[in-house]
Protein backbone atom coordinates (compact mmCIF):
# COMPACT_ATOMS: atom_id res chain seq x y z
CA UNK A 1 0.00 0.00 0.00
CA UNK A 2 1.27 3.77 -0.75
CA UNK A 3 2.55 5.71 2.00
CA UNK A 4 0.36 7.12 4.27
CA UNK A 5 2.25 10.57 6.72
CA UNK A 6 1.10 13.40 8.08
CA UNK A 7 3.50 15.91 10.01
CA UNK A 8 6.38 13.10 9.26
CA UNK A 9 4.14 10.51 11.11
CA UNK A 10 2.76 7.52 9.35
CA UNK A 11 -1.04 7.00 10.42
CA UNK A 12 -2.64 3.91 11.65
CA UNK A 13 -5.93 5.71 11.73
CA UNK A 14 -8.39 7.13 9.56
CA UNK A 15 -10.03 10.05 11.84
CA UNK A 16 -7.72 12.72 12.62
CA UNK A 17 -9.05 16.70 14.39
CA UNK A 18 -6.76 18.63 13.39
CA UNK A 19 -6.66 22.27 15.36
CA UNK A 20 -4.65 25.21 13.48
CA UNK A 21 -4.04 28.76 14.76
CA UNK A 22 -3.79 30.16 11.38
CA UNK A 23 -4.25 29.61 7.64
CA UNK A 24 -0.36 29.54 7.52
CA UNK A 25 0.18 27.02 9.47
CA UNK A 26 -2.76 24.87 8.37
CA UNK A 27 -1.33 24.65 5.09
CA UNK A 28 2.15 24.03 5.86
CA UNK A 29 1.32 20.49 7.82
CA UNK A 30 -1.78 19.58 5.11
CA UNK A 31 -0.38 20.67 1.73
CA UNK A 32 2.84 17.98 2.12
CA UNK A 33 0.13 15.67 2.94
CA UNK A 34 -2.31 16.55 -0.29
CA UNK A 35 1.44 16.26 -2.56
CA UNK A 36 2.10 12.73 -1.26
CA UNK A 37 -1.27 11.05 -2.36
CA UNK A 38 -1.86 12.90 -5.59
CA UNK A 39 2.31 12.15 -6.27
CA UNK A 40 1.05 8.34 -5.20
CA UNK A 41 -1.75 8.47 -8.21
CA UNK A 42 -4.70 8.66 -5.24
CA UNK A 43 -7.33 10.82 -4.98
CA UNK A 44 -8.36 13.82 -2.96
CA UNK A 45 -11.45 15.47 -1.77
CA UNK A 46 -11.34 18.63 0.08
CA UNK A 47 -14.83 20.33 1.26
CA UNK A 48 -14.31 23.66 1.92
CA UNK A 49 -16.33 27.35 2.19
CA UNK A 50 -17.64 28.38 -0.96
CA UNK A 51 -15.98 31.58 -0.57
CA UNK A 52 -12.48 30.29 -0.31
CA UNK A 53 -11.94 28.14 -3.08
CA UNK A 54 -10.27 30.21 -5.26
CA UNK A 55 -7.56 30.86 -2.39
CA UNK A 56 -7.65 27.25 -1.50
CA UNK A 57 -6.50 26.26 -5.22
CA UNK A 58 -3.70 28.92 -5.28
CA UNK A 59 -2.27 27.65 -2.06
CA UNK A 60 -2.18 24.26 -3.10
CA UNK A 61 -0.32 25.51 -6.31
CA UNK A 62 2.38 27.54 -4.09
CA UNK A 63 3.36 24.43 -2.47
CA UNK A 64 3.70 22.63 -5.83
CA UNK A 65 0.46 20.33 -6.27
CA UNK A 66 -0.80 21.32 -10.23
CA UNK A 67 -4.20 22.23 -9.24
CA UNK A 68 -5.49 22.75 -12.69
CA UNK A 69 -4.36 19.56 -14.16
CA UNK A 70 -5.39 17.27 -10.88
CA UNK A 71 -8.69 18.68 -10.83
CA UNK A 72 -9.31 18.09 -14.63
CA UNK A 73 -8.52 14.47 -14.38
CA UNK A 74 -10.98 14.25 -11.28
CA UNK A 75 -8.14 13.47 -9.12
CA UNK A 76 -8.58 16.39 -7.04
CA UNK A 77 -11.99 17.08 -6.13
CA UNK A 78 -13.28 20.19 -4.60
CA UNK A 79 -16.56 20.31 -3.13
CA UNK A 80 -18.25 22.89 -0.82
CA UNK A 81 -19.83 23.27 2.62
CA UNK A 82 -23.59 22.86 0.69
CA UNK A 83 -22.59 19.58 -1.57
CA UNK A 84 -21.89 17.74 1.69
CA UNK A 85 -22.46 18.87 5.61
CA UNK A 86 -25.13 21.74 4.86
CA UNK A 87 -28.43 22.04 2.74
CA UNK A 88 -29.21 24.60 0.99
CA UNK A 89 -31.16 26.49 3.70
CA UNK A 90 -27.60 26.23 5.13
CA UNK A 91 -28.42 23.24 7.95
CA UNK A 92 -26.16 20.46 8.80
CA UNK A 93 -27.81 16.72 8.69
CA UNK A 94 -25.85 14.28 10.07
CA UNK A 95 -27.52 11.52 8.40
CA UNK A 96 -26.55 12.96 4.83
CA UNK A 97 -23.37 13.52 5.88
CA UNK A 98 -22.63 9.94 7.36
CA UNK A 99 -23.89 8.75 3.17
CA UNK A 100 -21.56 11.14 1.85
CA UNK A 101 -18.57 9.90 3.48
CA UNK A 102 -19.55 6.36 2.83
CA UNK A 103 -20.33 7.21 -0.74
CA UNK A 104 -17.41 8.69 -1.21
CA UNK A 105 -15.26 6.04 0.67
CA UNK A 106 -17.24 2.76 0.06
CA UNK A 107 -14.99 0.18 -1.72
CA UNK A 108 -12.67 -2.72 -1.29
CA UNK A 109 -9.03 -2.06 -2.45
CA UNK A 110 -9.64 0.59 -5.35
CA UNK A 111 -12.41 2.55 -4.04
CA UNK A 112 -14.04 5.32 -6.30
CA UNK A 113 -12.98 4.25 -9.98
CA UNK A 114 -10.05 2.97 -9.53
CA UNK A 115 -7.82 5.06 -7.13
CA UNK A 116 -6.04 2.65 -4.44
CA UNK A 117 -7.36 5.57 -1.44
CA UNK A 118 -8.88 8.52 -1.05
CA UNK A 119 -7.57 11.43 1.21
CA UNK A 120 -10.28 13.32 2.73
CA UNK A 121 -10.32 16.51 4.57
CA UNK A 122 -13.10 19.13 5.37
CA UNK A 123 -12.88 22.31 6.47
CA UNK A 124 -15.55 22.76 9.83
CA UNK A 125 -15.78 26.13 9.69
CA UNK A 126 -19.20 26.18 8.89
CA UNK A 127 -20.32 24.78 12.70
CA UNK A 128 -19.37 28.15 13.88
CA UNK A 129 -21.97 29.93 11.37
CA UNK A 130 -24.36 29.79 14.29
CA UNK A 131 -24.47 29.15 17.54
CA UNK A 132 -24.82 27.05 20.20
CA UNK A 133 -23.38 24.37 18.09
CA UNK A 134 -25.34 21.34 16.61
CA UNK A 135 -24.95 18.39 19.15
CA UNK A 136 -25.89 16.81 15.97
CA UNK A 137 -21.91 17.84 14.94
CA UNK A 138 -20.46 16.16 18.04
CA UNK A 139 -22.77 12.77 16.70
CA UNK A 140 -21.52 13.06 13.30
CA UNK A 141 -17.81 13.24 14.27
CA UNK A 142 -18.88 10.12 16.67
CA UNK A 143 -20.50 7.62 14.09
CA UNK A 144 -18.01 8.71 10.93
CA UNK A 145 -15.28 7.00 12.74
CA UNK A 146 -17.29 3.35 11.98
CA UNK A 147 -17.92 4.30 8.32
CA UNK A 148 -14.08 5.15 7.87
CA UNK A 149 -12.66 2.35 9.51
CA UNK A 150 -15.15 0.08 7.65
CA UNK A 151 -13.83 1.74 3.91
CA UNK A 152 -10.37 2.45 5.66
CA UNK A 153 -9.71 5.67 4.10
CA UNK A 154 -8.33 9.00 5.98
CA UNK A 155 -9.85 11.80 6.32
CA UNK A 156 -9.02 15.05 8.40
CA UNK A 157 -10.95 17.52 10.09
CA UNK A 158 -9.89 20.75 10.22
CA UNK A 159 -10.86 23.16 13.03
CA UNK A 160 -9.76 27.40 13.70
CA UNK A 161 -8.72 27.13 17.47
CA UNK A 162 -9.73 30.61 18.45
CA UNK A 163 -13.24 29.54 17.48
CA UNK A 164 -13.71 26.46 20.09
CA UNK A 165 -15.09 26.93 23.41
CA UNK A 166 -12.95 24.45 25.98
CA UNK A 167 -16.00 22.22 26.31
CA UNK A 168 -16.38 21.71 23.02
CA UNK A 169 -12.37 21.24 21.88
CA UNK A 170 -13.06 18.47 24.55
CA UNK A 171 -15.81 17.03 22.79
CA UNK A 172 -14.06 16.98 19.56
CA UNK A 173 -11.37 15.46 21.23
CA UNK A 174 -12.99 12.52 22.34
CA UNK A 175 -14.43 11.46 18.92
CA UNK A 176 -11.03 11.25 17.07
CA UNK A 177 -8.37 8.54 17.42
CA UNK A 178 -6.08 10.55 16.02
CA UNK A 179 -4.77 14.67 16.73
CA UNK A 180 -2.92 17.21 15.29
CA UNK A 181 -1.89 20.08 17.16
CA UNK A 182 1.38 22.21 17.57
CA UNK A 183 2.07 20.20 13.96
CA UNK A 184 2.36 17.12 16.04
CA UNK A 185 0.21 14.27 15.35
CA UNK A 186 -0.63 12.04 18.44
CA UNK A 187 -2.57 9.12 19.21
CA UNK A 188 -5.44 10.75 21.40
CA UNK A 189 -5.89 9.44 25.70
CA UNK A 190 -9.36 11.59 25.24
CA UNK A 191 -10.63 9.17 22.04
CA UNK A 192 -14.03 7.98 23.33
CA UNK A 193 -15.54 4.48 21.26
CA UNK A 194 -18.29 5.96 19.45
CA UNK A 195 -21.04 3.50 21.23
CA UNK A 196 -20.02 5.07 24.62
CA UNK A 197 -20.06 8.74 23.50
CA UNK A 198 -23.46 8.55 21.64
CA UNK A 199 -24.77 7.01 25.17
CA UNK A 200 -23.22 10.04 26.73
CA UNK A 201 -24.66 12.53 24.77
CA UNK A 202 -28.20 10.91 24.63
CA UNK A 203 -27.96 10.77 28.50
CA UNK A 204 -26.67 14.72 28.23
CA UNK A 205 -29.93 15.24 25.87
CA UNK A 206 -31.90 13.70 28.58
CA UNK A 207 -30.82 15.56 31.24
CA UNK A 208 -31.37 18.52 29.28
CA UNK A 209 -34.64 17.99 28.86
CA UNK A 210 -35.31 17.04 32.63
CA UNK A 211 -33.72 20.31 33.78
CA UNK A 212 -35.79 22.53 31.49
Amino acid sequence: MNRLTLAGTALEHFHICAFFNSRDEEYDVLAPFFKEGLEQGEKTVHIMDPQRLDEHRRRLQEAGIDTAACEARGQLHLMTWHDAYLDEGGVFHKERMLRTVDDLTRGSEEPDGGYRRLRIMGDMNWAFMHTPIDEDLIEYEAEVNEVLARNRQPAICVYDVSKLTGEMMIDLLRTHPLTLVGGIVQENPFYTPPTEMLQELRQREADGRAAG
